[in-house]
């Protein structure tokens, strides 16, 4: 099972639930924690070979999937007996919680996506195709380097970069192939979700610097009645850690109106 942690509520009976990105760990959430745990019970799960979720089951597993890793965090779920919970993502863990909700939409009370990715532009299958012809050949911590700059890359957003590449260091080099393969083979899946609403409240919290993921996401939101777009200005791609202050506040918001 995925390791996690949990912090409990005194009167609530309402779950959030936090699903980071590749290459960081459930640490990515430490701007959200206090603010989120005044009001709902809390859980943090790092996903598999991330953070303390490194088992030697995994290594034997050469390929991953997106319903496999969802339904990781499915198992954790269960084991906790939470019914239902409000899914809060960021970066490719948007794309897991929308996975869990299309295969389990009876699970997911709520999305709230941060720094979501919904469609990968020209530039970026140009650079998931150069990091599909390089994950063997050079340093995988050299190649997430490469990526953290492209995606992130003001100076405003060098704690983003820092934060993710320090994650990064924590991971083996198959590990980094194997969630570089899985995120370099969605784009059919992301196709899909563009054109079907999931029928769950859903807010998307972007940078107005995210310049690889807003657009596609601002065009989402015109197609789904079941989402709303927060764009905050003067922000990158990795919001909740950016500005926490508006991440928090705006996601709250949502919450409360559910």
């Amino acid at each position: 099972m995925l390791h996690f942690t949990t912090y409990l509520h005194e009167t609530s009976t309402e779950w959030v639930t936090f699903i980071h990105g590749a290459g960081g760990s459930s640490s990515i959430w430490f701007r959200q924690i206090r603010d989120f745990r005044q009001h709902f019970n809390v859980l943090l799960v790092d996903l598999r070979g991330h953070g303390q979720s490194k088992k030697p089951i995994y290594d034997k597993i050469k390929q991953y999937s997106f319903d496999v890793i969802g339904d990781d965090v499915i198992e954790v779920l269960d084991h906790l007996n939470i019914g239902k919970t409000h899914f809060v993502g960021i970066s490719l863990g948007t794309i897991i919680i929308r996975e869990i909700t299309e295969r389990y939409p009876e699970r997911t009370a709520s999305m709230i996506m941060g720094g979501a990715i919904m469609k990968l532009n020209l530039r970026g299958r140009i650079l998931m195709k150069l990091g599909t012809l390089l994950k063997s050949v050079i340093p995988y911590l050299l190649l997430y380097r490469f990526f953290a700059w492209i995606i992130m890359p003001r100076k405003t957003h060098r704690e983003s970069r820092s934060l993710f590449i320090r994650e990064a260091k924590k991971l083996y080099q198959n590990e980094f192939k194997r969630w570089f393969t899985l995120a370099s083979e969605v784009n059919p899946l992301l196709s899909f979700f563009r054109i079907k609403d999931s029928g769950i409240p859903t807010l998307y919290i972007m940078g107005e610097e995210d310049y690889m993921f807003l657009p596609a996401i601002s065009k989402l939101v015109q197609d789904h009645t079941s989402s709303t777009l927060h764009v905050i200005p003067d922000c990158g791609h990795v919001v909740n850690v950016e500005q926490p202050a508006v991440f928090n506040s705006q996601a709250l918001h949502f919450l409360k109106k559910l």
